[in-house]
């Protein structure tokens, strides 16, 4: 592909680093925001930058936050008993805008796959079992629910927690399989993501 200058080449260059967008999506990208006000891509470019330096994680579910912990977290109004093991950030605005679950969450940041040397240390495990031995509040924890892929490194990923946690006196369930074995949460519908919550199952390891 030839440019006519370099600072459109540099432009296309660095957007089409994002997922899912090649280089001819990424030079309509460029072309539009070269017909923008100046104003308008000042304001894109500062939000990114904000976005990059300023946000934070929260400190008990690793979600993102603009705080210490996250709003979720410090919701009044969510069942505090119930934990959601979610593999990373998509997947909980993923259930999270289906409207029907009220409880907390835990992202571990990704999922166990001796093929790409993620390992057990390398997930956000060991919080999670600090946050079921000492609960914030007066709520103890309850339920810890499976929401984890439907692929080999999904079930690998649950079948350790569930050894992890059967000593700890909770009630382990996964989601219902409306989810398509090997599909991602972050691109099922919502209808079938929020009733494969309602319809959790208890998880087995036998």
């Amino acid at each position: 592909m030839n440019f006519p200058s370099k600072l459109i080449e540099d432009a296309v260059a660095e957007i089409s680093r994002l997922p899912g967008i090649g280089k001819k999506t990424a030079l309509r990208l460029t072309l539009h925001l070269l017909k923008q006000n100046e104003p308008v891509t000042v304001s894109l470019a500062e939000s990114l930058l904000s976005l990059r330096k300023n946000i934070r994680y929260c400190a008990r579910c690793h979600n993102v936050s603009d705080g210490e912990i996250c709003s979720i977290c410090a919701g009044n109004k969510r069942d505090k008993s119930i934990i959601c093991v979610v593999e990373d950030l998509p997947d909980l605005l993923a259930i999270e805008n289906t409207n029907q679950y009220s409880g907390l969450y835990h992202v571990l940041g990704g999922v166990i796959s001796p093929i790409q040397g993620i390992g057990p240390d390398e997930l956000k495990i060991e919080s999670l079992i600090q946050r079921i031995d000492q609960p914030d509040g007066e709520q103890p924890v309850s339920e810890i629910i499976m929401a984890l892929p439907g692929t080999m490194e999904g079930d690998t990923t649950a079948f350790y927690l569930t050894r992890k946690l059967q000593d700890k006196g909770v009630k382990i369930s996964t989601i219902a399989r409306g989810i398509p074995v090997g599909g991602e949460l972050e691109y099922t519908d919502e209808v079938t993501l929020g009733r494969s919550i309602l319809t959790r199952i208890k998880y087995s390891t036998e």
